[in-house]
């Protein structure tokens, strides 16, 4: 606050006039003060709010949980690795890239419907896969 009475542009006249200056200078400081610590609170919040782990990451924390969603990941992946090349690729470009059925498009060279039904037919593949090495969902 001491700064900003050096920093003040305007000098005062009057000696006088000095103490209710800087009265109203550490009220404005002060408030300026609580409304930083306030948005920082906020911020803080939705943070936490936005990374606070869910009931399925408590799950995961729990020793059992953690082995059984390993188990599932490995036949996952090794679903994957049994499907074709082709249908692996859209699904991995599709789930783990995030890519959109249009940047899909763009990349194989197909229309967005045509990526639409490919992405169909591989998520059907994949579910026979699965479902013969008897994997369950998460909910179960």
């Amino acid at each position: 606050m001491s700064l900003a009475a050096v920093r003040q542009h305007a000098p005062l006249d009057d000696a006088a006039k000095v103490a209710p200056w800087l009265y109203r200078l550490a009220v404005r400081y002060s408030l300026l003060y609580r409304r930083k610590q306030g948005r920082r609170r906020k911020l803080i919040d939705r943070y936490v709010e936005r990374y606070r782990p869910s009931e399925t990451d408590a799950r995961e924390m729990d020793p059992l949980g953690w082995l059984l969603a390993e188990e599932r990941r490995a036949q996952v992946r090794a679903a994957m690795a049994r499907l074709p090349k082709r249908d692996a690729e859209i699904l991995l470009l599709k789930y783990s890239e995030d890519w959109s059925y249009r940047t899909l498009a763009e990349h194989l060279g197909v229309s967005e419907s045509a990526v639409e039904t490919r992405l169909h037919r591989a998520r059907a593949r994949l579910r026979t896969e699965l479902a013969a090495v008897n994997v369950t969902s998460a909910a179960t």
